[in-house]
Parts: C-alpha cells; structure tokens; sequence
C-alpha cells in the first residue's frame, strides 16, 4: 500500500486503529440523496470517502439517503451511479439504501419510546419553530411532550397505519429544550407522508428523518468513520446521542467527522437552486455544460483525472473557504494538454485567396497530432482557404504580428503569405484577402527556416467542415472576490453561452462524442453527446490561459 495521505481525517483514523478500534478494517460511505444530480461538491466527497477506503485498505459504501419520497426519483439513482464509475470509484457489492432499514429503523424508534426518550407531538411545524426558541433563549416543553409510553405507542402505530394527515404528527426525541445547541431541543425523528416511495410504493405513511435515519444506517452498516460536511457538525451531539440511547458500543460504533464542502467562485453548488435552474429553464437541463453537475463538466468535456487531481490538491480542511475556479480550469488543461491531439479550427472565418496559387492543385501537407506523442495527418491546401477574422487587422499597431496589409504571417505547417489586398463590400466590411503565396516556405523548401513573426491557424475552403462550436462561459457573475451579490438568478450570466458556426480541418468528420481537441490557438474543446458526422458540435472545455498556474507560481 502507498504512503497514506496526512490530513487530519486521516490523523483521526491512524489514532484509532493504534487504539486498537474497529479490528475489522476502515468503512466508510458515501451518502447521497437521489433527488438531483451530483456536483462539483460532492466529487470532493466522493474522492474523500473511496479514497480513505483505499488508502486503508477498507470498504466503501454507496447508499442512498432515500428518506424523502416527494422529492426522489430511480432518474437520480442512475445518473449518481454513472458519475461514481465515470470518476473511477467502484462500491463492489455494497450499494444501500435507506429504504432498506425502514422496518429497522422503525423498531429503534419504538425503543425510544418505550424508554420514555421519544413522544409523538401534534404541534404543527410552525409551532415547533416557535417552541424551539432562539440561540439565546431556551425553547418550551410541548404540551405533549409527558404522553405516557403507551400512548405513544399507540399513535406512532397508527402514524404509521396512516390514520392522520400529513403534519398533522410528528414524533420527536425526548432530550432537552433548553440545550444551547438548537438540534438538541427534541429533534423530530419521524413526520407522516402520504407519498409513493421510489422503492417501497406505499408502504409507508412515516418517513424517518435524516438526522435518524442516517447514524442508524452507518451503525447498520458498520461503518467506522461517517465523514460529512462542516453544516452537520452541531448534529454530531444527536448522531452521538441517538447511538447512545440505543445502547451501541462507544468503542465500535461510526464516529462522525466533519470537513469544510467545497466552494468554488462563479459556481452555485446548491442543489435546490440547481434544480431551480433545470425545472426554470434557465440551462438546458442537468447536464448543461454550463452547469457545476458532473453530468455537465462531463458533457464540457472535464475529466475524472483533471477532477480527481483537483480534489487531491485542495485537500481536506476544518474550516470553510472558497476556491478560485481557476484552479479547476488549471487541472483540466494540465490533463487535456496531454490527451488531446491539435487539430486547426476557425471560428469567425476570412477568406483569403492565394492568387499566386495553381487553381486546379490541392496538395496534402503532414501535420504533428501531437507535440510530444506524435502520430501524423494529412491536411489538404489549395488556391482558397479561411483564417480567423481576428488574426487580420487593417489599421494594426506596431506589435500586431498576425496578418496585415503589406505583412507577412506564416501559415501553420505550410507556407508564410503576404496579404496584397482587402476586398470590402458596400458597408465597407471586409470580406476577404487577396494574398501571395511564398512558394518556397512550406517545410523542406530553401526558405522554410525564413524568420517570419507571426504564425496563425487556417482551413482549407473545400475540405472544411461547417461545424456547430458552442463557447461557454461561467454561468454566475461575481464581484472581485468571487461573491454573488443578491439573487442568484440576478447573477446569472447573460453571456454564458455564445454559438458560432466554425470551420474545421476534416480530419475530425467521424470523430467519436466525447473525443477531446486542442483547436490550436483557441483552446480545448470536446465533441458533444449529440454530435453526428452530419452535424459536429463542440463544446468549448477551457481556453489556453492558464491564470491560476501564473499566481500559484508567484
């Protein structure tokens, strides 16, 4: 096994097994709820509880926290599962639901009752917020809160034979009103929901509550240490109470450890506000390239390896921080500048004629696929091709080193042109460039070596292929220090997606979705899931700029 990675989740662990508990090895899970797709977020935790796994030589559960029926759906299950395999994480035979304990969990709730620890309230959710009191004031008993045990068990039995209306109960822990931790104050355990459950139909009336169901489900399981997120660290006292109560062993049961989520500049990681962006039409849906899901920076053409190495950068820390998502942007290119072979690309086509250039002659220059992996293609050259308008300036300054009137640029892997001519229509714009060719530049040829500044990309006119390219930009707008001010649908970028209609080399014709580019100069893109040898589309994965490097280099 390799050295195991230092941070203080890991500090945690090694303390306890040199204190000799749990003998069976290191279990974690990983919890989600199926009712959205997973983020950027949960990647973070993803790679956290697999990884402590494998560092330790332990297991992993998936398991879902499938506890609220109105809001889940098999849609969500199938997409999380995907998104776990495509980071490279394997759950073997050990995938759970919560779903499966519901009868267990029922049983525990039963015990609490009978050990005077839980009563049923009829106190409305309004007046449970009321009685709850504030963090300077100690909250009130509910007038139910002394029922006898056997009228707490009758009415849980019949919250659960679905004799009441959905509120109209609930069943609470029985510990302490005036706790200065606010979760303390019986915390309700169980609500009644007449709703379909993905999995159990209607089977069930009661639905348990996270803050229950989740710590019986790791003591359930066996799981040695429940790593979760900084928001449910003042619920570790009932996660440690609940355990308590039900009389599990101090010294084997899953200890819960907290750590700061992952928060990242121009990103919403919320997944009710996700959802609002999906169910609102705001993006095109969850895998929007646009969106922070990793259904969406899958479908933009990010990496597991670009993800995973990013998580393993920012490591895992106590205290919440926000991350700039240059540092995202940086890992990607650093994986994709690798991976992906240089292809040309013209997004904002000129024409320009070569009028020194046989007319009837197309002839077939090799180019490099890759700098340093190699592998070779052939790209036809004629009489006209197009490069990109901003490449070309008529009026340009002294250090424009790109194609000018009177100037001279180098074509890439073919020959340096001077442009001799502007053609403009009757508004004046300009429509294309007569230039001559330096017949004896293209590589092998006396003046190939000829020092020319400039070099730019091109396509040849007949063989180009008319190609959907889609731009994409953050999908929030912040301040200069990466907040959202207000609304987040007031921040939404209204420039968050640009399409264009490109011209690209045709070696990419019946190139698979999914297959990542350089287009050189531009940046790296990636064939789109709805891309056809009829129809290309590309989405823009990440320019060339890599900023974050430049200021972790200073």
């Amino acid at each position: 096994m390799s050295e195991k990675k230092t941070h203080f989740i890991q500090n945690i662990i090694n303390e306890d097994l040199a204190a000799g508990k749990y003998p069976d090895g290191v279990h974690t899970r990983f919890p989600p709820e199926p009712n959205g797709y997973l983020h950027i977020g949960h990647a973070k935790s993803i790679c956290l509880n697999f990884g402590l796994a494998i560092e330790n030589d332990g297991k992993c559960n998936l398991r879902y926290d499938d506890t609220n029926p109105t809001k889940e759906d098999t849609e969500y299950v199938d997409s999380i599962e995907e998104d776990i395999k495509w980071l490279g994480f394997s759950w073997d035979d050990r995938k759970f639901y919560a779903s499966d304990y519901f009868e267990k969990l029922y049983e525990y709730a039963v015990i609490l009752i009978k050990k005077g620890l839980a009563y049923v309230d009829d106190l409305s959710a309004e007046e449970i917020r009321q009685y709850r009191g504030t963090l300077t004031e100690p909250g009130k008993e509910s007038p139910y809160r002394n029922r006898s045990v056997e009228e707490n068990l009758d009415l849980f039995s019949r919250m659960r034979a679905g004799e009441f209306k959905d509120g109209e109960k609930v069943l609470r822990a029985k510990i302490d009103m005036a706790s200065p931790n606010i979760v303390m104050r019986d915390t309700v355990i169980y609500r009644i929901a007449h709703a379909h459950h993905h999995r159990t139909g209607d089977a069930w009336r009661i639905y348990p509550m996270y803050d229950f169901a989740h710590p019986l489900s790791d003591a359930i399981e066996n799981i040695t240490h429940s790593v979760c997120t900084l928001e449910f660290e003042e619920h570790r006292p009932f996660y440690d109470w609940l355990l308590d109560s039900l009389d599990f062993d101090a010294n084997a049961r899953p200890k819960q450890i907290e750590f700061a989520r992952l928060n990242l500049t121009n990103t919403v990681t919320s997944k009710r506000k996700l959802r609002q962006l999906v169910e609102e039409n705001y993006v095109a849906g969850w895998d929007d390239p646009r969106m922070p899901t990793l259904s969406g920076l899958r479908r933009r053409g990010y990496t597991p390896a670009a993800i995973r190495n990013f998580c393993d950068e920012i490591g895992v820390a106590k205290s919440n921080s926000v991350v700039n998502i240059a540092m995202l942007e940086h890992f990607l290119r650093d994986d994709l500048n690798e991976r992906a072979d240089r292809i040309m690309a013209v997004l904002k086509p000129l024409k320009v004629t070569l009028t020194n250039y046989p007319e009837d002659k197309t002839e077939y220059l090799p180019a490099d696929n890759h700098p340093t992996r190699g592998g070779k293609r052939y790209l036809p050259f004629s009489r006209e091709i197009y490069i990109e308008r901003d490449d070309f300036m008529e009026d340009a300054p002294k250090k424009f080193f790109r194609l000018k009137p009177g100037g001279e640029v180098r074509l890439k892997h073919a020959y340096i042109i001077r442009c001799d001519e502007v053609v403009k229509d009757e508004n004046g714009n300009i429509t294309e460039l007569k230039c001559s060719v330096d017949m004896e530049s293209k590589s092998g040829c006396p003046n190939a070596n000829r020092k020319i500044k400039g070099t730019i990309h091109w396509v040849e006119k007949n063989s180009a292929i008319p190609s959907e390219v889609r731009l994409y930009d953050y999908l929030l707008t912040t301040d200069e220090n990466g907040n959202i001010s207000g609304d987040f649908i007031a921040s939404l970028n209204k420039n968050s997606l640009e399409t264009v209609n490109a011209l690209i080399e045709p070696s990419v014709k019946y190139t698979a979705p999914g297959t990542h580019y350089q287009f050189l100069r531009m940046g790296y893109f990636v064939v789109d899931k709805d891309s056809t040898p009829q129809k290309l589309i590309f989405n823009r994965s990440v320019g060339l700029k890599d900023s974050w490097a430049k200021v972790k280099d200073k």
